[in-house]
This record gives structure tokens, C-alpha cells and sequence, in this order.
């Protein structure tokens, strides 16, 4: 669902851009107006908790792989604007440090998984969860159930995206410049694998993650009840992200298992790995093939950027699974820095 540097033409990049950064405005006035001691510590430690899901790849039909999201928790803890906030700085981690998804699509990124996501999560939950305790077994489901609706909205709008390039954006000939697969293509190769296992599996972390608060941390899950109920402040608040990262450091000694799942991620391939499937196509088909090359105009974008550990797998380490661990680890310990800064901050205000 990370879409690389061009498979978006420059105007749709600019438009989704613009409907990005109205989602970022709008949440940080939010922010500003619901947390504040906790604010930064509770953003970063949950944009560490969607990095690290992200790394997590689930084998899909056809030979692809997806991963879940963990929009739905951030949703549930911080509200839809800390969601927003905390999912698009993972992506952007992503996209800048490791080559996961485009400069130029960044903005797309951040509209389709953080903001599209975060707002269908906060609406699903809220309706099936609407009157029901905190700690109530109806507040698993109703994660659950906003996982996977927010997860296949999020893939929907994605694949649509994919779909328009080659109506509107073609040569004299007919021929796509950017992503060559139309809609009757894009949407059914998306929705089929996260209609199944990356649904699935987002929801599963959703109702997992609840289900532990619940258990272990009940307060946090109070952040979208109203205030009269009570939410965390005071000392609980500068302790509940303390506790969080320790299931975030849990999470990231297992990353490794990430890459154990064969196979890209449908519409995440770059222009070489798109050139190599399409030669495939031409040797498997024929002459009915002929046709098939990768878009001028996704050529000239995708190598606007080289990401500097570019697939999670610094050059320097030979091991793929050592080299995604320490990657995981590198962008966590960036963002507990970032915590760290926020409370050293809020400390002396």
C-alpha cells in the first residue's frame, strides 16, 4: 500500500499533497486543544508501534505479501488527529530512511493510510463501541471490526488511485506514463488480499492491542471516552508511554519473522522490478506481450530519491534479517529520542 515515486503522476502527487497537509493543519490545531503533557511521548511511541506493524509482511494470493497498519490503536488511544500525526511520521520515516513508499507519493501515503484510515477507524469504532464500557468485550470487537473496514477503505482508495493514472494520464497512443494498471486490474488485485489476510490481520492486532490495555494499561483506552469518565493525566500520563515502549521493543525483537513472507507487495514494486515482472509476461505470452514496458513517466520518477538504507537492508550488513532488526531498531531509537526531547520540553514549560 506504500506507493513508490511514479506510479503517481506530478498532479495527482500535488493534489493528494495539498488534501495531506489539510488532514496534518487540522490535526495539530486538535492536538493542541486535547493533550498536553503527554502529547509528544504518547505520538511518538504509537508512530514506533505503525512502524513496526508495517514490517510485519503476511503472504497474499498471488504470490504478494501485505501487512497490517495499526491505525485502528493509535485511533482508539489518541483520537483521530494523534493517529493522523503519529502514522504520517512513520511513513515518512519510511519513505525518507528505508525507500518503503515515494518522496513524490508521500503526500498519498500519509492521505491514504494515516488520515483515510485514522477517520474511517474513529467513525467504525464509535458507532459499534457507541455506550459500551471501556473495559467491556464489545471495545475488542469494535476494534476489530474498525481495523478491517479501515484497512480495506484505505487499500479501496489506494487502488483507485492506481486505476485513474492510466485513463488520465497517457501519450498520444494510449500508452499509461505512470501506473499502467486500470481500475478493472488495480482494485481487484488490492481488495482480494486485504479483503482476506492483511484485513484480517489488522484486525487482529486492533483487537489484541485492546485487548491488553485492557488489562494492563485500562487508562489509555479512555482517550476517546468523554472526560467525565475520566482520562489519563497527571504522573499516569508521563508513566503510560513508558509502558507502551516496552511492547514496541517486544515487537521490534521479532521483526526479523517480517521478512519471512515470499514475495513484494502488489503495487509496490520499483520501475527494475516492474521491467523484470513485465519480461516475464513477454516470455510467458508471446507476442501478445510485445507491448508491455514500464511507463516513461515512472522512469523519471522513481529515482527522484535514493533512500539511504534503502529495503530496510543496510549495505553494510550482510544478514537480510540482521539488517532489518537493526533498521527497526534505528527507527525506533529515533523516535524515543523524539519522546525524550518532548517530555524534556514539557518539563521545563
Amino acid at each position: 500500500m506504500h506507493i513508490p515515486d511514479g506510479y503517481l503522476s506530478p498532479s495527482t502527487c500535488a493534489t493528494l499533497y495539498a488534501f495531506a497537509a489539510a488532514g496534518w493543519y487540522s490535526a495539530l490545531r486538535r492536538i493542541k486543544h486535547v493533550f498536553a503533557a503527554r502529547t509528544v511521548p504518547l505520538i511518538s511511541v504509537f508512530a514506533a508501534f505503525s512502524f513496526i506493524v508495517m514490517m510485519f509482511n503476511v503472504p497474499l494470493p498471488g504470490g504478494t505479501t501485505g501487512h497490517a497498519l495499526g491505525v485502528t490503536v493509535g485511533v482508539i488511544v489518541l483520537g483521530p488527529a494523534g493517529a493522523i500525526l503519529a502514522v504520517s511520521i512513520a511513513l515518512a520515516i519510511q519513505a525518507l530512511l528505508f525507500g518503503d513508499g515515494g518522496i513524490t507519493t508521500l503526500g498519498a501515503n500519509c492521505f491514504n493510510i494515516a488520515i483515510v484510515g485514522s477517520l474511517v477507524a474513529y467513525g467504525v469504532y464509535q458507532l459499534v463501541a457507541k455506550g459500551s464500557d471501556v473495559s467491556s468485550r464489545r471495545r475488542v470487537i469494535a476494534a476489530a471490526i474498525a481495523g478491517y473496514t479501515s484497512i480495506n477503505v484505505c487499500a479501496l482508495v489506494t487502488a483507485i488511485e492506481f486505476g485513474i493514472q492510466p485513463a488520465f494520464f497517457h501519450d498520444a497512443a494510449g500508452t499509461p506514463l505512470y501506473a499502467p494498471y486500470p481500475l478493472r486490474v488495480a482494485v481487484p488485485a488490492m481488495m482480494i488480499g486485504h479483503l482476506t489476510f492483511a484485513g484480517l490481520a489488522e484486525a487482529a492486532v486492533s483487537a489484541g492491542m485492546v485487548s491488553y490495555l485492557q488489562s494492563a494499561d485500562i487508562g489509555l483506552l479512555r482517550g476517546m471516552v468523554p472526560a467525565k469518565v475520566g482520562a489519563v493525566s497527571g504522573p499516569d500520563a508521563r508513566r503510560a508511554p513508558g509502558r507502551l515502549w516496552w511492547a514496541v521493543g517486544l515487537l521490534m525483537l521479532c521483526t526479523p519473522l517480517g521478512i519471512l513472507a515470499a514475495g513484494s507487495a502488489w503495487g509496490e514494486w520499483s520501475s527494475r522490478d516492474l521491467s523484470a515482472r513485465m519480461q516475464d509476461q513477454r516470455s510467458n505470452s508471446g507476442d501478445q506481450a510485445r507491448h508491455l514496458t514500464v511507463p516513461t513517466g515512472m522512469q523519471r520518477l522513481a529515482s527522484i530519491w535514493t533512500a539511504p538504507f534503502p529495503g530496510y537492508a543496510p549495505r553494510f550488513i550482510r544478514s537480510p534479517m540482521l539488517g532489518y532488526f537493526l533498521s527497526a531498531m534505528f527507527a525506533v531509537g529515533l523516535l524515543v529520542l523524539v519522546s525524550l526531547i518532548g517530555v524534556a520540553v514539557e518539563r521545563r514549560s
